[in-house]
């Protein structure tokens, strides 16, 4: 047995099998990122070593730690398991997390769920004895009582306030407390997680909560999430379900308190999310979803007990999950086509919400088609080289002139990484400059002209080629291994909107709008778009914004009960083509992948 000392939380864990380190740290809940779930491929589950003999680097960590940092000692926690006692350190610095929290809100008529009746209750006389339960049924009539409801029942006489949600029960409360009516809009992103704290009563947000979803210690991405139920059956639902369940604990009581708001008084929470995050959330096996044919558990709304699932709000609460339409069309997506009202307007629209998946809603005058890609998680700056979340540190948008380049840093502060709308802009820029060519390969340095101001930006170390956005030998900068992932995401999204248009029968030219939604679809201008060949040039015209379209819709089902049959109704109606087995799909993405290529300029590149 070894010991293993982990700074600096100053925690000794005992280490019984061997194991690797990256293993034992989220046994032991001290979380490290790890997108990739302890495949070695992202590189983010760097520690230090700071005493302790060690195994010979693996090839994996040859290949992704540079060469400083294997003398500084550090090393993948993925990798490294032990085989003495240790002294590790991880970086415990939490960065402020850029997150989009808002979206446009269509106009819709406020009649939410929950509602209040404040009554007053007698004294029962031996003349009258009218037990309070009949008193209380007479002046607010409701559905059977279960036994959560018995035991609020009233006992004396005096004022109470009754809950409602719709027409069942849910709370009994003393005195009159129709002043607070409270509920919770909340959207479960695969990266993100939002919360709004409504007032149901004004229907006004009054404040937003962001933080980064906590089940990223067991994968990037929903597939290695997925495979992690597989793997560890019922303990590794549990384990998911868990992490979330305390996040969204821990973000209402910080919602809560900063708006002096009693969180008994919380007694409706809409949920809109990914089908695989529903399914962790409910405490569902999602691996269903992961292979063949990919059928979920459930696809229907759910209305169900927020207290037993393990929320601790109003004892009544209820939590409202909206329906999602297949595993990889969920509801968050039909949140998005209400937030667009895609569902009554005339015209060709196309929906695209951009993330991990690439979810593509066409609307052909108000009859729906759906499909999914797989983009992977390179859009949100995993598995690339330098990529990081969008935080303070990360480059968020450059621009390459003469050989220079120009950064800009979100927070001001000097670059640590690239978030994926800056490795986006790194691509349209070289792409641009002509040093990536139509099939993404990245142009050789000897293919140059000596005097060439582009040679400057190359960099080579270990075998590893790439273009220096910053520091000195490839500190920070963009790989052909980085290239080659964004040209995938960008085939993967480009051929769902191509078949998409090939099965309603439409062309190009026949659409009127592409709407843009998502957390990081909000921060990609038009140029990084078409730039990189995510969308053809042909629609840079046409594209729009409409923000976090998944929380727009988690909010007005909260504040609508119409809404949320129309949700329902949608649902059904949303035709979703599964692209894997779409005839001709291949050569479609294969065409796909190929980066738009600038016009020849007549400009010199001459230093």
């Amino acid at each position: 047995m070894y010991s293993i000392v982990v700074l600096p939380y100053g925690r000794v864990l005992k280490m019984e099998t061997p194991q690797t380190l990256l293993n034992l740290l989220t046994r032991e809940k001290i979380y490290v990122e790890s997108p990739c779930r302890g495949a070695a491929n992202c590189g983010k589950c760097r520690l230090k070593v700071v005493d302790g003999n060690l195994p010979p680097l693996t090839e994996d960590e040859k290949n992704i730690l540079r060469q400083d940092e294997i003398d500084a000692g550090f090393r993948l926690a993925c990798k490294v398991t032990p085989v003495s006692d240790m002294i590790v350190e991880i970086d415990k610095a939490q960065k402020g997390d850029r997150v989009l929290t808002s979206g446009t809100v269509p106009f819709f008529v406020l009649s939410p769920a929950v509602s209040k009746t404040v009554i007053e209750l007698s004294k029962p006389t031996l003349k009258e004895q009218k037990p309070y339960e009949q008193q209380l049924y007479e002046l607010a009539p409701f559905e059977d009582m279960d036994c959560l409801l018995m035991k609020m029942m009233p006992s004396a006489p005096g004022c109470y306030t009754a809950v409602f949600n719709g027409k069942k029960l849910i709370g009994i409360e003393k005195g009159d407390t129709s002043a607070s009516v409270y509920g919770l809009a909340l959207d479960i992103g695969t990266t993100t997680v939002v919360m709004s704290l409504v007032d149901l009563i004004t229907g006004e947000e009054l404040a937003a909560e962001s933080s980064i979803n906590v089940q990223k210690v067991y994968g990037s991405d929903v597939l290695t999430r997925i495979t992690y139920a597989q793997e560890f059956g019922a303990e590794g639902v549990e384990a998911l379900q868990k992490v979330l369940l305390d996040s969204i604990n821990t973000m209402a009581e910080e919602l809560c308190l900063r708006c002096s708001v009693d969180k008994n008084f919380i007694y409706d929470i809409v949920v809109s999310a990914n089908a695989t995050m529903l399914h962790t959330l409910l405490g569902v096996d999602p691996s269903p979803i992961g292979s063949s044919p990919y059928a979920p558990v459930f696809t229907k709304s759910k209305n169900i007990s927020a207290f037993q699932l393990g929320l601790k709000f109003a004892p009544g609460a209820m939590l409202y999950c909206i329906p999602s339409v297949s595993s990889y069309i969920g509801a968050d997506i039909v949140s998005g086509v209400i937030a667009a009202g895609l569902q009554k307007r005339d015209g060709n629209i196309l929906f695209i919400d951009i993330g991990t998946n690439g979810e593509i809603v066409l609307s052909r005058k108000g009859e729906l088609i759906s499909c999914s890609c797989a983009a992977g998680p390179a859009f949100e700056g995993m598995n690339i080289s330098c990529g990081m979340r969008a935080a303070d540190g990360a480059v968020e948008e450059l621009s390459i002139d003469n050989g220079c380049v120009t950064l800009k840093v979100i927070g001001g502060t000097a670059p640590e990484g690239i978030c994926g709308s800056g490795i986006l802009a790194a691509i349209r820029e070289l792409v641009k400059i002509g040093l990536i060519s139509a099939d993404g390969k990245l142009l050789k340095e000897n293919c140059l002209d000596a005097g060439d101001c582009r040679r400057r930006l190359y960099w080579s170390e270990n075998g590893k080629r790439g273009i220096k956005l910053s520091g000195e030998n490839g500190c920070l900068g963009i790989t052909v291994k980085d290239i080659r992932q964004v040209q995938l995401a960008k085939g993967a999204i480009l051929s769902g909107f191509y078949a998409l248009l090939e099965r309603a029968g439409l062309v190009m030219s026949d659409l009127d709008e592409v709407v843009i939604a998502g957390q990081f679809g909000a921060y990609l201008s038009s140029d990084s778009l078409v730039g990189c060949g995510i969308l053809p040039y042909e629609v840079r015209d046409k594209i729009t914004y409409i923000g976090n379209s998944s929380k727009t819709g988690a909010y007005m089902a909260l504040m609508s009960v119409d809404v949320r049959e129309e949700m329902e109704k949608i649902a059904g109606k949303i035709d979703y083509m599964e692209l894997s087995a779409y005839e001709g799909y291949e050569k479609l993405f294969v065409k796909s992948l190929q980066f738009p290529q600038p016009e020849k300029e007549s400009a010199s590149f001459a230093c």
